[in-house]
């Protein structure tokens, strides 16, 4: 009889074991998150960040899979997918944004960030990620914006110093597909070039095109360097990014999940921008020993000049989100 009714108890507490298990894993959740920068990166520093603080507040149900270097598709695909739902998570640069959210352009006119601590501050006030939240659920169906993030300022490169506007001349330059570049560098006197960024490095090579832009540290993690050795310090545009989750996973949450996802968002917005900025400033000094000539003092006053009127005119096309976010970013000191 003892041994009937130990043994009917331990069947009991296996089984119990094997419910509370399969309970236990049925509330842990693995999300897909894509960026199309290599992990070193801020891109990468966002995913870390992400990750750690959304298993701290979830006490390590919730977890993210980084899927760096485009593996799930270069930024127009992934926001594809994030509104289809087939991605969970991702990073797009504001002006890849733009294409389902025009007005997300605003974050792309040239010299209305006056530094980077001017950059740092703006990102970090809540009220500017609230009107740029405000700005993409206007307009997007299918994923909502959590957080703002940088890689920092944006810089020319190619095979010649750019020390002024008048070195841009003639000059055949990769831009991002938006009507902000599309309107800012012929400005200047360039051409404009669109391709997909995996095809930049090839078309340095070539000849396609005579110089690209971006942040000294995609610059570096890219190795566009080997084919354009020259990086001019133009620091036109803030390379600003936003942090997406898809409506399929949002809408699958509770509203304690949601808090959790919120926060762990809300905390790379706070604490990313100065450490991808400190990444800059690591890669540019990198750069420097391994041979690439970095051109600092860069005279920016006929940038500027050419840059100026077509802020307030670009802000007003775009719509009435971007005249009020340009407006909130230069009122901030």
């Amino acid at each position: 009889m003892f041994r009937t009714t130990t043994l009917a108890a331990l069947v009991s507490a296996v089984a119990a074991l094997a419910v509370f298990g399969t309970d236990a894993e049925a509330q842990q959740r693995k999300f897909t998150f894509a960026y199309d920068q290599p992990k070193s990166t801020g891109y990468g520093i966002a995913g870390d960040l992400f990750d750690a603080k959304l298993k701290e507040l979830s006490g390590g149900r919730f977890s993210i899979d980084q899927f760096p270097g485009a593996q799930l598709g270069q930024e127009p695909v992934a926001l594809l997918k994030i509104r289809s739902g087939d991605i969970d998570f991702a990073i797009t640069s504001t002006a890849n944004s733009s294409t389902v959210a025009p007005q997300a352009g605003v974050f792309s006119l040239h010299f209305i960030f006056r530094d980077e601590k001017h950059l740092t501050t703006v990102l970090g006030d809540p009220a500017v990620t609230a009107a740029f939240r405000e700005m993409i659920a206007e307009s997007v169906q299918g994923g909502r914006i959590l957080a703002l993030m940088t890689l920092g300022l944006r810089n020319i490169y190619s095979k010649k110093e750019v020390k002024s506007v008048d070195d841009l001349k003639g000059v055949k330059i990769r831009v991002q597909a938006t009507k902000t570049e599309d309107t800012h560098f012929p400005a200047y006197g360039t051409q404009t070039v669109h391709m997909p960024f995996g095809d930049v490095y090839t078309s340095l090579q070539t000849g396609v095109v005579n110089a690209a832009e971006n942040g000294v540290n995609v610059y570096l993690a890219n190795k566009h360097y080997e084919v354009a050795p020259v990086l001019s310090m133009t620091q036109h545009e803030a390379n600003n990014s936003v942090i997406w989750v898809s409506d399929k996973v949002w809408n699958s949450l509770n509203d304690q999940e949601k808090g959790w996802v919120q926060a762990a968002a809300t905390y790379v917005g706070q604490n990313q921008p100065a450490r991808a900025l400190a990444l800059e400033t690591e890669s540019a000094e990198k750069l420097k020993t391994i041979g690439v000539k970095v051109v600092d003092g860069v005279d920016k006053s006929g940038f500027i000049k050419a840059a100026e009127p077509i802020q307030d005119s670009l802000a007003k096309e775009l719509g009435p989100h971007a005249v009020k976010i340009l407006g909130m970013v230069r009122a901030i000191k």
